[in-house]
């Protein structure tokens, strides 16, 4: 197995909405914010070579859209999917499989592109079959008004319309095995329902790709938690079980959405379990 990570383009989000409750006076020391409030944000995905598998964990916002609608998050730098991808030697019709850890356009945009005269939707990854749940993929195709604006017709049912769509078996369980990806999957329903955050076994270590369960090395005290959460008491609980875990078992954590940290680690303190070190992907896996 060999891992790369995929930098699909960067943006900007509201500091307030990221970080809820929290005062800007605190949040700004490790995520600071421009003369609008907005602070830097990734859309970081992995690319795992298994074999003769190839698969992608979630894939940006996509290119897709309207520049009214890209105006709204001020894109910055120069990364893009196709690009990563063809770094390391790939190309997106390489792709087997698209695991989407859920459905909010920043984490599955790309999924979806325009045909080459822009008259329908077509799956950006023609070989892939494309991997959610049926818990979230329920909540996303019949939006609460809150969540609404996140989840896109246009980003998901090109997907089932294609007879790419696939659905990872839970079983009612909260952590599962995963035959079909070769990844373990806890579920998490604080931020939205049933999140899948993938626990990879890679070089002797648990690498976790944290999607939006940890936003950014900023958000690691518990009552940092997004105003974008549906449950936010329900993520202090998920979020007090996950990082006491893997501060014991020295988790390596993948930050998908810090602009300026790839990878971290953390550790137990008198004021709780609290960043321990960051890291760049090759520092850890291709030292």
């Amino acid at each position: 197995m060999t891992i790369f990570p995929i930098e699909t383009g960067n943006f900007k989000l509201d500091g307030g909405a990221m970080f809820g409750v929290v005062p800007k006076a605190i949040w700004q020391r490790t995520n600071p914010a421009d003369s609008n409030n907005m602070i830097d944000i990734a859309a970081r995905s992995l690319l795992i070579e298994d074999g003769d598998r190839l698969i992608l964990i979630d894939n940006g916002m996509g290119t897709k859209q309207s520049e009214k609608f890209y105006s709204y998050y001020y894109r910055w730098g120069n990364y893009n999917l196709e690009s990563s991808l063809k770094k390391y030697g790939f190309h997106k019709d390489n792709i087997t499989d698209v695991f989407m850890t859920h459905l909010h356009f920043d984490h599955c945009g790309g999924s979806v592109e325009w045909n080459k005269d822009r008259t329908s939707l077509r799956p950006a990854f023609k070989n892939a079959r494309y991997w959610t749940n049926k818990e979230h993929w329920s909540w996303a195709i019949n939006p609460n008004e809150r969540e609404k604006a996140s989840f896109l017709k246009e980003n998901l049912f090109p997907m089932q319309e294609s007879g790419q769509l696939c659905f990872v078996d839970r079983n009612e369980n909260s952590f599962v095995s995963s035959p079909d990806l070769g990844f373990d999957i806890l579920f998490v329903d604080g931020h939205t329902e049933k999140q899948m955050i993938p626990h990879i076994k890679y070089k002797g270590k648990t690498l976790v790709f944290m999607a939006d369960l940890l936003p950014t090395v900023g958000h690691i005290p518990l009552p940092y938690v997004m105003g974008y959460d549906v449950r936010p008491l329900k993520t202090l609980t998920e979020k007090s079980s996950f990082l006491n875990k893997a501060a014991a078992d020295e988790f390596v954590l993948f930050l998908e959405h810090d602009a300026h940290n790839e990878l971290c680690t953390l550790k137990e303190t008198e004021k709780g379990i609290r960043l321990n070190n960051t890291y760049s992907f090759n520092e850890i896996f291709n030292a």
